[in-house]
């Protein structure tokens, strides 16, 4: 990235090189701070100046054109949006159906978050639930590119996928992303809209307490539960996974000293799931380690970013295989 440093008439710098894109918007340091400074805020509102001045990191103009042309990040074909569903009975949705199932541009795309969206699609129609899909009718929910500091492509991603969902009957949302669920509950009623959202997290808490849903096989594993910071410090949900999770037969479920609110961020928040960070600063290095020092055999988490981040961190170790990195479907998929 190109040095580059503004200075304002008190002779401060405003937007200052690299160090604008470390905030990973996580939401502990306003959580943790005595005055109450916004810091996400100070955050975007640099990156926004810094995307005026031509001066954002390379990675993040490639995601605003694949995103501006193909609706994705992921730089893959619109009309290939819902090739992760065929031959696993999903309907595209229609005015009338219950629920509209959003699973997020990486479980759409990306080779092993596709499981996320393969896990939910058996699990809805395992628990009889009348849902279905928009496919290449969706874009990105707009969260992340927005977090960059590019408002106005976030604003056109969610005019478009309102004017698609109120087009098309849409009511109630279930999403496999943290992201999407903290953008369509608490961003886009800023375009005077109301949909009703829930995570899938919630949804399988849901489903398992009214009996629609039924876990009779033994996973006799020791599991520990990473709360994604969009989930969990931004919307308050550290209870339902845990609660889905303890329902589980067989499964052990181990905490690690850093959890609920003061969990450690995966890293790819903010934009950061597509820079370049230098290895000794990756947090998901740190998580990953975090789960193997108290006997986890596997980390399960509730967001594909941080899937995404913990499966790199994990395929770099030499013992990659002394932990598995799964979603809350996965789990619940293998157990029904």
């Amino acid at each position: 990235m190109r040095k580059m440093v503004r200075q304002n008439t008190f002779g401060l710098p405003e937007v200052e090189s690299e160090d604008i894109w470390r905030c990973t918007t996580c939401g502990l340091c306003p959580q943790r701070c005595p005055r109450g400074v916004g810091t996400i805020e100070v955050s975007l509102s640099l990156r926004r100046i810094a995307g005026e001045a031509g001066i954002s990191p390379a990675p993040i103009h490639t995601v605003n054109v694949s995103l501006g042309t193909e609706g994705n990040p992921l730089r893959e074909p619109r009309a290939e949006r819902a090739n992760w569903a065929k031959g696993l009975s999903v309907k595209a949705f229609t005015e009338g159906t219950e629920i509209l199932y959003f699973p997020c541009c990486y479980p759409s795309y990306d080779a092993r978050t596709k499981g996320m969206a393969i896990a939910t699609a058996n699990i809805l129609n395992k628990a009889g639930v009348d849902f279905g899909i928009l496919g290449a009718k969706e874009n990105c929910c707009g969260e992340s590119i927005r977090k960059t500091g590019d408002e106005e492509l976030f604003r056109r991603l969610a005019r478009e996928n309102i004017k698609t969902f109120i087009d098309n009957g849409v009511k109630k949302i279930v999403v496999s992303s943290p992201h999407c669920y903290h953008t369509f509950k608490n961003e886009y009623p800023e375009f005077k809209v109301n949909f009703e959202v829930v995570h899938i997290s919630q949804y399988l808490f849901e489903l398992i307490n009214e009996g629609r849903l039924e876990l009779i096989k033994e996973y006799a594993k020791k599991v520990t539960y990473h709360d994604p910071c969009y989930l969990g410090r931004h919307n308050g949900i550290y209870d339902e996974p845990r609660e889905v999770l303890k329902k589980v037969p067989g499964l052990e479920l181990i905490e690690m000293a850093e959890s609920r609110e003061d969990s450690l961020c995966c890293g790819g928040g903010g934009g950061g799931i597509w820079m370049d960070v230098p290895k000794s600063e990756r947090f998901s290095d740190i998580r990953l380690e975090q789960a193997i020092d108290v006997g986890a055999e596997v980390l399960v988490t509730a967001c594909p970013y941080c899937m995404t981040m913990f499966e790199d961190s994990r395929l770099t170790r030499e013992d990659s295989e002394v932990i598995e990195v799964k979603d809350i479907t996965e789990v619940i998929q293998e157990v029904i």
